[in-house]
């Protein structure tokens, strides 16, 4: 989902990062152990490709020599119930192939691993960036995995890009065949990116294909709309709105009426069906919000999910004062940095 990283709800742009979580462009989620970095959707591509964008990971703070336990990576988690065509864990598994293009000023051995949540098993290989600062593709085979069935849940399938990888994790033998994980035989290899601040890493087209194919058999990347990608996204993460993006200011977030005097009642529905109940993000603060309504207006610093809802329609209320049971409102942002968004990652 989202291999041509045209998708950017949080941002296109986060400074600063040096934590775990998603960032920027979506359904990539990084682990940073290892320096600081401003990861942005770029418009350096490949030329000819079809591609309009990039993930750029900059790295503005080095870490030349990891703690033994710290890792750098990228990765897209999957729900297993959209790699049953594998038919992982049978006599007629099916064999994997990862293709993307990358460019990066830190040349040498990298390592990409596929790791199975449901049965704690993975996979890793080798591919070389060849040059610096240069696009290259690159097309890498997985064997099939007869064990291990992949079952409906809310476990993932995890596709993993390092960038970099302590001693815990390159210690060993470089694991190439389907087997339970070993800590020490999944980065075998890997070169640190963040070693430098002259250090850029851009990846794009990534695909996931079913079958062994080479870089002349492979199928060509499957362009999709950008509204049929930003629904396919939006099962995870929904960005609803925020005052910043929007040219006026008090920006509806949804219209609902006061439960009682102190309790406003609203819904937002959602433009699809997300993986589970998400949580609410926004930024709090005073008078960060308010509720309009006739004859006056309550400023709030947020307001909260509640039980009644769906995976599809969010019900909210907000404490206030001064309102009637049965008025109608509408709730509104009022500071610049308020937004509203639903975050339904695996």
């Amino acid at each position: 989902i989202n291999g041509d990283m045209a998708v950017a709800q949080r941002g296109t742009s986060v400074s600063g990062a040096s934590s775990s979580g998603y960032k920027a462009i979506d359904r990539y989620r990084h682990t940073i152990s290892i320096g600081t970095w401003t990861i942005s959707q770029s418009t350096d591509t490949p030329s000819g490709e079809g591609f309009l964008n990039s993930m750029k990971m900059d790295c503005t703070t080095a870490e030349a020599s990891p703690g033994s336990s710290d890792t750098l990576i990228l990765q897209q988690k999957i729900e297993p119930q959209n790699l049953i065509l594998l038919k992982k864990g049978t006599s007629n598994a099916e064999k994997i192939t990862i293709a993307f293009w990358i460019k990066a000023t830190k040349t040498g051995t990298n390592i990409l691993e596929l790791f199975d949540n449901n049965n704690n098993r993975q996979v890793s290989k080798a591919y070389t960036i060849s040059s610096s600062d240069t696009w290259e593709k690159k097309v890498i085979n997985f064997p099939a995995d007869t064990t291990g069935v992949l079952a409906n849940n809310n476990n993932s399938f995890n596709v993993s890009f390092y960038l970099g990888a302590g001693s815990n994790f390159t210690s060993g033998t470089l694991n190439t065949s389907w087997s339970s994980y070993v800590n020490a035989n999944r980065a075998v290899g890997q070169v640190n990116h963040g070693d430098s601040t002259s250090n850029n890493f851009y990846i794009t087209g990534v695909q996931l294909e079913v079958g062994e194919f080479s870089s002349t058999t492979l199928p060509p990347f499957q362009h999709e709309s950008f509204g049929d990608n930003l629904r396919r996204c939006e099962r995870y993460y929904y960005f609803h709105c925020s005052e910043s993006k929007n040219s006026n200011a008090d920006t509806t977030i949804a219209f609902g009426s006061y439960y009682n005097s102190t309790t406003f009642s609203f819904a937002i529905n959602t433009p699809c069906e997300m993986r589970a109940k998400p949580t609410l993000k926004q930024n709090t603060g005073s008078n960060m919000y308010r509720i309009y309504r006739n004859n006056g207006n309550e400023t709030l610093s947020s307001f909260s999910l509640d039980s009644r809802g769906t995976n599809k329609i969010l019900t909210a209320t907000a404490t206030a004062s001064g309102g009637t049971g049965g008025q109608i409102g509408e709730i509104q942002t009022m500071d610049g940095t308020a937004f509203v968004a639903f975050d339904a990652e695996l």
